[in-house]
């Protein structure tokens, strides 16, 4: 698998992993019928973030956007979200992601990563995270909308980088 940059001619790819866990409305607090449109102004990272995707033997098997989590004060944090099209969760897609986007966000010089809302039913999120070193630092009850499972709560999860005083390389 490789992960490289996210350029134009991969949207298509993108947009349909996007579309398809966008209208699952299960993981992300996104409106599940979000136009194309929308879902690119909110996908496609400028500077200082980053957008990428997964390959797989030629095929975009997932995709990631970084950044920072806030701007002045909070601007030492960073962010980032991770979507792996059907038919290739479970398959190492989501941890290489998360891999790759921990890496960038220490090498961008930020002092950490936090993700703001993570679905507490998203057990294989939550596990991946965990197991990269993130802990919750709390959850927020009966937040978030699951279409089966009613109000779950949504956990912010957060990682300190070692030194834990980067300020990111664009503030």
């Amino acid at each position: 698998m490789v992960i490289r940059e996210f350029t134009e001619r991969d949207w298509p790819a993108v947009w349909e992993i996007v579309r398809a866990v966008v209208r699952a409305g299960d993981t992300f607090t996104y409106e599940t019928d979000m136009s194309e449109n929308v879902a690119r102004e909110v996908w496609v990272e400028s500077p200082p973030g980053l957008t990428v995707v997964a390959e797989r033997d030629g095929q975009i098997v997932g995709t990631a956007k970084m950044g920072p989590n806030r701007g002045g004060p909070g601007a030492h944090v960073s962010t980032a979200s991770f979507m792996v099209a059907d038919g290739q969760r479970g398959r190492g897609v989501g941890t290489a992601l998360c891999r790759f986007a921990l890496t960038w966000a220490e090498e961008q010089g930020y002092a950490s990563m936090q993700f703001n809302a993570v679905a507490a039913t998203n057990l294989g999120a939550v596990e991946v995270y965990r197991r990269l070193g993130f802990v919750i630092v709390g959850t927020v009850p009966r937040a978030f909308e699951h279409p089966s499972q009613g109000r779950v709560g949504l956990h912010v999860m957060y990682r300190e980088f070692a030194g834990g005083s980067g300020s990111g390389s664009a503030r």
